[in-house]
């Protein structure tokens, strides 16, 4: 007899969206974080339509839409606007909202359910049987890796993580402004010799993104000055105050080969690292946990062989790598060059808008139903819906 049925390693928001999926559908679920507790910081800020109806399946939206700082009506590709009026979705726009609030709002959810959560608890190592997983202490049916990048679940497990290394760096950074700065976001859009956004945060605070010659000649890991900041502020003319917190990051581009072995799979970032460009990777890892959480819940309870588990890394897979593909055109598109200014402009000329709108908004997969409600879906069952057999993501069941 195991003490849980899944352990599931990382807080972050694909660990929490997995331990709601999970508990909800009945498994006792534990959730191992090394961090003692939530940092607070956000490294993304927004919801895609997709995401929407994940979380307006659960019941969890209107809290969102609640919190978040603006509705944008559209995306972007490299910087080119996307509208996402025609897109087929109850929700057609951007939730725009910082990463922690989403975290507190799915942690409060999944403990409500039963789920547990132990702050300060590193997992540095498991063992699978047949019949189970053993990590930190702990016995378990199965293990789900949601331990970020550098997954200790992925490496252990000796899954191969192919791509590329980094080419290009930028930076990330919550600031106050001295003398204030906008009032409105906007998406980001290259300009002359790099990309300067800014956003506000409320309460002063402000999120910038920065990537120009000076960023891009930096390393990963190398310290971010104030005076960094602060030329890359005055390129549209602000002021820096202080600085909250400051971090760099790359494209480096990787996808786990396999998301299972055996007993244990991989999800959000541990399965799969990007660019941020266009702003998928947060929404990327919600919407691995919400595929795979209900999927290990009916085999829990007896409902489903396991089969079905290999059908998360056959649908998610393919969905990652897309993502992936999209990432890296970005970035060239991204290149501040006056070719590649060319290119962006023919581009954005001959593509097809509103499939690229639904390729970014995470709508271009599944066997979806048109004019769905997907809070209909909130208990997390399949259900039949005016004689249509729906699986609980939403999607057409057979």
């Amino acid at each position: 007899m195991t003490g849980y049925d899944v352990i599931v390693a990382g807080a972050g928001p694909t660990g929490l969206m997995l331990a709601g999926e999970l508990a909800l559908g009945g498994a006792r679920v534990l959730v191992l974080e090394a961090l003692t507790a939530r940092s607070g910081q956000s490294k993304a800020l927004n919801l895609q339509p997709r995401s929407a109806e994940v979380l307006a399946s659960r019941g969890l939206l209107d809290d969102i839409l609640a919190e978040a700082p603006v509705l944008l009506p559209r995306g972007h590709f490299a910087g080119i606007p996307l509208d996402y009026a025609e897109l087929d979705t109850p929700y057609p726009y951007q939730i725009g909202i910082p990463q922690a609030r989403v975290e507190e709002r799915l942690a409060r959810w999944a403990v409500s359910l039963g789920a547990e959560i132990r702050y300060g608890t590193p997992l540095s190592g498991f063992t699978q049987d047949a019949a189970g997983v053993t990590a930190g202490g702990e016995r378990a049916g199965f293990l789900v890796g949601c331990d970020g990048a550098r997954s200790a679940v992925r490496k252990q497990s000796g899954v191969a993580f192919p791509g590329r290394d980094a080419r290009v760096c930028a930076l990330v950074a919550d600031v106050t402004l001295a003398g204030g700065g906008p009032s409105g976001w906007e998406l980001p859009a290259p300009e002359g010799d790099g990309m300067l956004t800014v956003l506000p945060l409320g309460d002063g605070v402000y999120r910038m993104l920065a990537a120009g010659p000076a960023q891009m000649a930096a390393g990963r890991d190398d310290p971010i000055p104030d005076r960094e900041l602060a030329e890359a502020l005055a390129r549209d003319g602000l002021v820096l105050g202080a600085v909250r917190w400051a971090s760099r990051f790359t494209d480096t581009t990787r996808q786990a080969e396999h998301y299972r072995s055996g007993r244990v799979f991989l999800a959000g970032d541990a399965a799969h690292v990007h660019s941020p460009a266009g702003g998928q990777g947060l929404n990327l890892g919600l919407q691995d946990a919400f595929n795979l959480g209900w999927k290990l819940a009916e085999v829990i309870r007896g409902e489903a062989g396991d089969e079905l588990l290999d059908t998360y890394h056959a649908e998610r897979h393919p969905v990652a790598a897309r993502v992936l593909q999209s990432s890296r055109a970005q970035g060239v598109l991204f290149v501040p060059d006056e070719d590649v200014a060319a290119l962006r402009a023919v581009f954005a000329e001959m593509v097809d808008g509103r499939a690229l709108a639904a390729r970014v908004a995470g709508l271009d997969h599944g066997d979806r139903i048109p004019g769905l409600d997907h809070r209909l879906l909130r208990h997390g069952r399949r259900r039949v819906i005016d004689g249509v057999h729906v699986r609980p993501d939403g999607f057409r069941s057979f």
